[in-house]
């Protein structure tokens, strides 16, 4: 495997890809977090997905374990491990190129082909989670600041989405330490999100994309 595509590329923006094998090392140590299917990932500089991609594997490998037998519950608690992986990248080329590989793992377990509901579900849950921007800045390439959605589901093939800013999730963390001020606290009595939406399915999912996803990715 080519850890560098070019030159240029390395001296412009550091970029260097971890090789496999020392991903799979370094998600064994939270293994027990990549085998949950609603643990939360955010890669802060995902490049094409050598981590993202992964980490997807390894939640899909839990879905088939846990619900391989019932073809609904497959289907969307795949869709929720997809849900729960997050992406931050500088460059474009990378971002599509993410979403191309997380969209060809989450296709390839389900035998999805393009015009399935599933697919085009996924395809806007990606366009939200791998966003082409700087997580130093926490600003998109815009200018605007990162904003993720975050994903439930509350079964029955339905699911729940509310938008955060980075910023403010980033502060989630350090105020849920112990000894924090707000440390007693609910998150939900100290961050509120930017919107909250009424539970939708996969196939209005898959409409949104349709009507309006695919050019916002573009």
């Amino acid at each position: 495997m080519n850890l560098i595509k070019s030159r240029k590329r390395v001296a412009d923006h550091g970029e260097v890809l971890t090789p496999g094998w020392l991903v799979e090392r370094m998600l064994d140590l939270v293994k027990g977090e990549t085998a949950r299917i609603d643990s939360r990932f955010l890669e802060p500089a995902c490049g094409n997905g050598n981590f993202l991609v992964p980490v997807l594997q390894r939640k899909l490998a839990a879905v088939e374990a846990k619900y391989g037998k019932s073809e609904f519950e497959r289907r969307h608690y795949a869709l929720l491990a997809t849900m729960c992986t997050y992406g931050i990248e500088l460059l474009a080329d990378n971002v599509a190129e993410c979403r191309e590989n997380m969209l060809a793992v989450f296709s390839d377990y389900l035998n999805l082909d393009e015009t399935d509901e599933l697919y085009l579900a996924a395809n806007y849950v990606l366009s939200k989670n791998l966003v082409n921007g700087d997580a130093l800045t926490m600003q998109a390439h815009d200018g605007k600041p990162i904003t993720f959605a975050e994903w439930g589901y509350i079964g029955k093939g339905r699911f729940q989405r509310r938008d955060f800013q980075f910023d403010t999730l980033t502060q989630m963390s350090s105020l849920s330490q112990e000894g924090s001020l707000f440390a007693h606290l609910g998150k939900h009595e100290v961050f509120t999100p930017l919107k909250a939406y009424p539970p939708m399915t996969a196939r209005e999912l898959a409409g949104l994309w349709l009507d309006g996803g695919l050019k916002k990715a573009i």
